[in-house]
This record gives structure tokens, sequence and C-alpha cells, in this order.
């Protein structure tokens, strides 16, 4: 059983890999993360790379019918795989596989810090509103009495 800062890690990463994919940092990222379940084993690293790209299919097909539970579905499993991996390991690669997972983990939310939203080619007549992100909330009032 993992320690507690482990085991945040290792929910992390498979959080991280469902947001990740489909998204402009998915190349790098998932390379990066076959690369550390590969351990220097090319053939591992090329199924974990399949793998990966399974992922990103399935959250891409999952269209309107039940996005969210294939994306938590998907967190698990990855979850899951992060800890298994971090769990058979000697605590000194351990370690080494949790600062590299951490790295990871801090490049990609700055990449997501830098990427934003482009608005080209539009003609806008009146008031607009335009909004970019995950998750975000905003209320437009337009007119009399806004």
């Amino acid at each position: 059983m993992l320690e507690e800062a482990l085991a945040a890690l290792a929910v992390a990463s498979g959080t991280a890999v469902v947001q990740a994919a489909g998204t402009d940092a998915w190349n790098g990222f998932q390379v990066r993360v076959a690369r550390l379940f590969g351990r220097g084993d090319a053939h591992r690293e090329r199924a974990e790379l399949e793998r990966l790209g399974r992922t990103a299919e399935l959250l891409a097909a999952a269209g309107m019918e039940e996005p969210e539970q294939v994306r938590i579905r998907q967190e698990v499993s990855w979850q899951t795989r992060f800890e298994t991996l971090l769990e058979s390991l000697t605590a000194e690669e351990r370690e080494q596989v949790a600062a590299e997972l951490r790295s990871l983990l801090a490049e990609k939310t700055e990449h997501g810090r830098r990427v934003g939203g482009v608005v080209s080619g539009n003609t806008f007549h009146g008031p607009t509103a335009i909004q970019v992100g995950d998750r975000n909330r905003q209320d437009n009032h337009f007119g009399p009495g806004a």
C-alpha cells in the first residue's frame, strides 16, 4: 500500500491522463507517460502508447450519451495503473518515478495556463461575450436594467 502522498500522486496522474487526452499537449504527454511505464523496454513502451491511444479514442467517442461515466472509468483505470507501477518499484526507483510524475504534472499544469482560446475571422454586431476555459461560469445580462 502506498503512502498518502504517493497515492495522491497516482490520483492526480490518472486525472491528468484523461484531461490531456485530445489536447495540444497530448502527443508529448502520452510519450512521457509511456516511457514511465516502459522503464526502458521499447516493447512495453509501445504497448503503453497503444493503451493511451485507446483511452483517447474512448474519451473522444463518448459523445453526449455518457461522457462523464467514460471519463471517470478512465481516470480510475489510470490511477490504478499508476498505483501498481509505484508499488512495484524499489524505494529508490519509486522516488525517481514520483519525481518524474511531479515534473510531468507541473508541466501539464503550466501548459494549461498558457493555452488560451483564439477568436479569428468573426464579425460581431452588438454586445459580445467570449469565454474560454474549463468548467467556467459566466453570467451575461444585456439590455435595459442589466
